[in-house]
């Protein structure tokens, strides 16, 4: 199978994405990013990607949340509610993407709540911040959620931040369940089975983004990197990813959480004249956009990461993003879906890792329900039999009432078909691939199934 659409002279010499990955067209469709030209400062890069592939539909879930029909009783009981802490961020460098996961888990809590909740009761739930690595909040937020007795924590967002919390965490034999984190060093970590996690990990964003480069015709990249675990873990595998397709990484530049200074990064970058430009950032790119625009490079030499991949179009002038590309773990959010988050939180601009957020409270409350029981531990034992091998479902009306039923259930939600590994990993995903247009938005491509 061609997974790839040939991108450039070159294109015949590179070895496409050979990991079960195929292109899903949008709804959104659209055509190639111009071709940047003649620069002093950087490479005549000659970007020109692939136009979506057509094979028809959204790779979107066309279900999600609500479901129908009367829901019958639980069989169980509990004497304590099954109860939620949320540590997504609503300050520091990834505040951004806090009132979507936020919103997310607060739908999930609602339908839980609308079908009858868990085991005869409502479910309940706690929000606290995580702020990001350059503070301590994460930890004090922890501590006040360990302390009201949550049995499953929602997140961080942050895999630096998570790093920073998940023994205090797993070691009280509380679950912990993020939404977003990426690093795939989760995936070896001694946590006592009480880690799960449903976004991918960077083992495939990192492949779909090096390969991404290499068809839209780039032959060298230069990286500027957040020097974290999120950074340099899919820093690593970008890197393998268009190297093992031909393709040259002629610079690769670190900063550190808390930098505000990034032109010797950028200089040193652009002076190897890469073809590509990969930023491997949170919120820093706001700073490091019009340096790298101000020394002459093109917008579609750039591609972004889901650290970074955002709306800028209150942040830069028309056309500073225009023909840049970005990608982002899971599928595109479906209409239907967006409706329901935005009736939750009617400010939001974005949905990233809503999906997400929202099948983390659907699978842990699943898992619950199958345990008989709201204990962090029992939870964890029934997470993987939820998301797979059984009559697919897609919310928790529909699924709970499965399981009642006496019958074994697959989740597949908004986020994917999850499917979740012995490690807590999700071993098959989606990532999307997305365009910036003139106003800075984003436009969504089209997106890659994967499994690890």
């Amino acid at each position: 199978m061609t997974l790839f659409p040939h991108a450039g002279t070159r294109a015949a010499k590179l070895t496409v994405l050979g990991i079960g990955v195929a292109f899903m067209a949008t709804a959104c469709g659209g055509s190639s990013t111009p071709t940047a030209s003649e620069s002093t400062t950087a490479a005549a890069a000659g970007i020109a990607c692939p136009a979506p592939g057509s094979t028809g539909g959204s790779s979107a879930p066309a279900t999600g949340g609500g479901g129908g029909g009367a829901v019958p009783p639980s069989k169980g009981s509990t004497a304590t509610p099954l109860k939620l802490g949320s540590l997504l961020p609503t300050t520091g460098s990834l505040a951004y993407l806090g009132p979507p996961e936020i919103a997310g888990v607060n739908l999930g809590v609602k339908e839980v709540n609308d079908a009858g909740g868990v085991l005869g009761k409502p479910i309940e739930v706690v929000h606290r911040d995580s702020g990001d690595t350059k503070t301590d909040i994460a930890t004090q937020s922890t501590n006040a959620l360990l302390g009201q007795g949550v049995n499953a924590i929602i997140g961080a967002a942050s895999s630096g931040v998570s790093k920073t919390v998940i023994n205090q965490i797993t070691g009280a034999g509380v679950l912990q369940f993020s939404p977003a984190n990426t690093s795939p060093d989760f995936t070896t970590w001694d946590d006592k089975g009480l880690y799960w996690r449903t976004a991918p990990s960077d083992v495939l964003q990192g492949k779909v983004l090096g390969n991404y480069m290499a068809t839209c015709g780039a032959q060298t990249v230069g990286m500027i990197v957040l020097n974290d675990a999120y950074g340099t873990g899919l820093a690593k595998n970008i890197k393998a990813a268009f190297e093992g397709a031909g393709g040259k990484v002629v610079a690769e530049e670190l900063f550190n959480e808390g930098d505000s200074q990034f032109s010797s990064q950028v200089d040193k970058v652009l002076a190897a004249k890469p073809d590509a430009i990969a930023l491997i950032t949170f919120d820093q790119a706001k700073s490091i956009v019009p340096l790298i625009s101000g020394k002459g490079a093109k917008p579609s030499q750039m591609f972004l990461v889901d650290g970074n991949t955002s709306d800028y179009s209150k942040d830069f002038q028309a056309g500073t993003m225009l023909g840049a590309h970005g990608t982002f773990p899971g599928t595109f959010a479906n209409e239907a879906f967006t409706k329901k988050l935005l009736q939750i939180d009617p400010a939001l601009k974005d949905f990233t890792y809503g999906g997400e957020s929202f099948d983390a409270v659907n699978l842990i409350a699943l898992a619950s329900e199958a345990a008989g029981s709201t204990s962090g531990p029992e939870i964890a034992k029934q997470l993987k039999g939820v998301s797979e091998s059984g009559e697919k479902c897609s919310n928790f009306s529909s699924c709970v009432t499965l399981l009642r039923e006496g019958k074994d259930i697959d989740y597949d939600g908004q986020s994917g078909p999850v499917t979740f590994s012995d490690a807590g990993d999700p071993t098959e995903a989606y990532i999307g691939i997305y365009e910036y247009t003139n106003d800075n938005k984003l436009k969504p491509l089209q997106s890659e199934f994967g499994k690890l």
